[in-house]
């Protein structure tokens, strides 16, 4: 055995390799199970409701946090992304009253807009990818900056932060994801039978 090791190094050590991903996989699935943290489910809903713009309007860092504290008892109408339904939502998720939105934080924009940067006009300061929150903003120190659209939120933190004002808000172009066709309402008297005899 130990002379056909030596004769074939590689095997050897592909063996070895193989050994210890099964050792160290065995040991950290283990460790993940006797270790396990269980989150809190109600947090958990709560996240899911919220938009994930990750914008900050609430006064935390992010929807996570915003929702551990509204597991924790604070007030559920502080997102101005999210608006009324969210706050309808996780109201009714709560069994809570749904109060109006906290104009404090925001308003409810009627308008989902994307940020868009006037890329003649950036000077590459990086403050806007500093500020974005979802990473939605590329480029580098003294290049030119540009958004991803797909993945702007629409949050407009990077507005403030840039010092030549070449960020405008637009509105988001409305394609065939986002476009709906309501349902045909049915009519009351869709077969004969269903028909009154008229008089």
């Amino acid at each position: 055995m130990i002379d056909t090791i030596a004769q074939y190094p590689i095997l050897a050590a592909l063996i070895a390799l193989v050994g210890l991903g099964i050792l160290f996989g065995g040991l950290l699935g283990f460790a993940a199970e006797k270790f396990k943290v269980e989150g809190d489910p109600i947090v958990e809903q709560i996240d899911e409701l919220l938009p994930q713009t990750q914008c900050g309007q609430c006064g935390f860092p992010g929807c996570k946090p915003y929702a551990e504290s509204i597991a924790n008892g604070d007030a559920i109408n502080k997102c101005p992304p999210g608006g009324q339904t969210t706050i309808n939502a996780i109201a009714s998720l709560l069994d809570v009253p749904a109060p109006e939105l906290d104009a404090e934080h925001g308003e409810e924009a009627d308008l989902k807009t994307v940020a868009y940067i006037r890329e003649d006009e950036c000077i590459g300061c990086t403050k806007c990818i500093q500020a974005c929150p979802v990473d939605a903003i590329l480029g580098a120190a003294k290049l030119m900056h540009t958004v991803i659209a797909d993945e702007c939120t629409g949050c407009d933190l990077c507005v403030e932060p840039c010092p030549v004002d070449c960020i405008d808000m637009l509105p988001v172009e409305e394609g065939i994801k986002e476009w709906h066709w309501p349902a045909p309402v049915a009519p009351a008297n869709l077969i004969a039978s269903d028909r009154r005899a008229t008089q």
